[in-house]
């Protein structure tokens, strides 16, 4: 309990302090909310000023973040984004991600490392590319949907990769567990398509404004029943929480516009007004800088990592641009692709926890994972504007929704 007020009272602090930062800065440079939270949450840590001390009560708020972002980045998949060329080549871009991604893991730590580091290195960070998208208008143009397309699979894929590799048990047996958790999850959207709707969407808009609030209710009640499914099956939870954003966007496939902007509007208010910044800026308290200090090696190896992100994660994802896609867009479909951060946390947190890699290593591949959400949405849409000629949108504007 020593550190636990001072921790809890640097959390909050912090998140309102992220967006100022970012809205000020905002008039120069876009850089998304997440960055400041990190670097908040790194100079608060025990590597830095020491303010904040990592806490089991944080660790499990954390876990609430986290998994309230994937349940956010469920609701933003796009079904058609899949069909045809784009959403073939998208998904064999990620395997062939994933597959360079583990032989080179292999290389430099043979074992269940490689494979966390193949994981870490085949992300994409859905959440953080959207809102780039969206400000920039391209969401539902070629370049948009190839985008959407390469995100959906860059962090869905990843999901699978854990619960089947890094579950503690032998993959096969890990695969047939996961084909029942996608039974039980398919079950679960066939009743969402077919649980009468009108009753449902009648009560969500009679408790919009009152102490009711069924719809944020129910939402909770999908998240956990998904995320208990997945601990019961001891699969990440990550898959529940991503899963349950899927449900729950089928469900309100019909609501009416207004209800279901105020809901997406309440929901998005609990996710990055409260959990998501604790998660972000929790995972910054606990970054290893001090190892990266120690050694100018690892240090080194932040923006060399990044450099790697593009070649095992660029590269691949360029096969889903749309065709006859001039060679600037095509790099700037390789740079969205490339730009990964979620992931990469959850995954190497993983392998800290269960000590298959140091925090040394982890924090090399999440400050890479930084570096991506910095630099490469900024390049790629610079590339963009380049062949639409579009005027950079304005720069006096905060960034909303910025997952990572």
């Amino acid at each position: 309990m020593d550190h636990l007020e001072p921790t809890l009272l640097a959390i909050p602090l912090l998140a309102v302090l992220a967006p100022i930062l970012a809205r000020g800065l905002g008039r120069w440079v876009r850089v998304p909310i997440v960055v400041f939270e990190l670097l908040l949450g790194i100079a608060v840590g025990p590597s830095v000023l020491g303010w904040a001390e990592p806490t089991a009560f944080a660790d499990t708020m954390a876990e609430f973040g986290v998994a309230m972002l994937f349940f956010v980045a469920g609701t933003e998949i796009e079904f058609a984004a899949f069909r045809g060329r784009g959403g073939r080549t998208a998904s064999l871009g990620w395997l062939i991600s994933l597959i360079v991604g583990i032989g080179l893991g292999w290389l430099l730590a043979p074992g269940e490392a490689a494979i966390i580091i193949g994981i870490a290195l085949s992300s994409t960070a859905l959440g953080t590319i959207l809102p780039v998208l969206r400000d920039s208008g391209e969401l539902r143009t070629p370049f948009g949907r190839a985008i959407g397309a390469i995100g959906a699979v860059g962090e869905f894929g990843p999901l699978i990769a854990i619960s089947v590799f890094l579950g503690g048990r032998d993959p096969g047996l890990s695969t047939v567990i996961l084909a029942l958790f996608a039974v039980i999850a398919g079950l679960a959207i066939w009743l969402a398509f077919v649980v009468p709707a009108g009753a449902m969407h009648r009560a969500v808009n009679a408790t919009l404004h009152t102490s009711g609030q069924f719809a944020v209710r129910l939402v909770f009640l999908i998240v956990s029943a998904l995320v208990a499914l997945s601990l019961v099956l001891e699969l990440d939870i990550l898959l529940g929480a991503f899963t349950a954003g899927i449900v729950w966007r089928l469900m309100m496939r019909d609501a009416d516009p207004a209800d279901r902007d105020a809901v997406e509007s309440k929901i998005e208010a609990i996710a990055f007004g409260f959990l998501v910044p604790i998660f972000f800026i929790y995972t910054g308290v606990t970054f290893d800088l001090d190892a990266l200090l120690a050694n100018p090696v690892l240090l080194a190896l932040v923006p060399a990592t990044a450099i790697v992100l593009i070649v095992v994660r660029g590269l691949p994802s360029m096969l889903a641009a749309p065709e006859q896609t001039v060679p600037r867009d095509r790099v700037a479909v390789g740079l969205l692709g490339a730009t990964g951060l979620p992931i990469i946390v959850a995954v190497t947190a993983i392998g800290v926890d269960e000590q298959v890699i140091t925090s040394g290593v982890a924090s090399v591949l999440v400050g890479a994972g930084m570096l991506s959400v910095l630099v490469f949405p900024l390049v790629a849409m610079a590339l963009r504007r380049r062949t639409t000629g579009a005027a950079p949108a304005p720069r006096d504007e905060p960034i909303e929704d910025d997952l990572a």
